[in-house]
């Protein structure tokens, strides 16, 4: 691989590092509004981000090369509702995306197909989380004024759970 598309997988694998401090800054921010359920959904969140990162980890590893950690900036801890946290959150993802798409070119113009094959599968699932959260976020702009639908949110994703695939 080239020396700029290894450096980007470096850079790519510590973003997912810390997208699982912000969703877990996130959990914080539920945790302090008594929302364990949308704590829940984020710290789910977060564990799917670690994976990741290790996914990356582990690919630049099998490749020959040395996975590196960087210093990671302060997540954003303070939000105005849950439908910040949420809108917050899926800029966050669409980012995410453009950094896939980036990797994605990158591999292409080196014509590095192991690589090429294994950013599918992220860009799959960044479509899966692009929907996810605007989803929410429609959701939760509906039952705005429905303190019981919103609750029911809460208590739904007290449930959510993440089971990690084999590396």
């Amino acid at each position: 691989m080239a020396t700029e598309l290894v450096h980007a997988l470096n850079e790519q694998m510590n973003f997912e590092f810390y997208s699982a401090h912000t969703y877990m800054a996130m959990a914080a921010y539920c945790s302090g509004e008594s929302l364990d359920g949308f704590a829940n959904f984020f710290i789910v969140q977060a564990e799917e981000e670690r994976f990741h990162a290790m996914k990356i980890y582990k690919f630049l590893n099998d490749r020959g090369y040395r996975a590196t950690l960087t210093a990671m900036p302060e997540p954003t801890n303070e939000y105005t509702s849950m439908l910040d946290v949420f809108e917050h959150g899926y800029a966050h993802e669409k980012r995410n995306t453009e950094k896939f798409y980036h990797l994605a070119d990158l591999a292409l113009n080196e014509r590095e197909h192991a690589t090429i094959y294994f950013l599918k599968w992220f860009i799959d699932e960044q479509v899966e989380e692009e929907s996810l959260f605007d989803n929410l976020i429609q959701k939760l702009r509906r039952i705005e004024q429905d303190s019981n639908a919103f609750y029911m949110m809460d208590t739904e994703f007290s449930g959510r759970s993440f089971t990690a695939p084999a590396l």
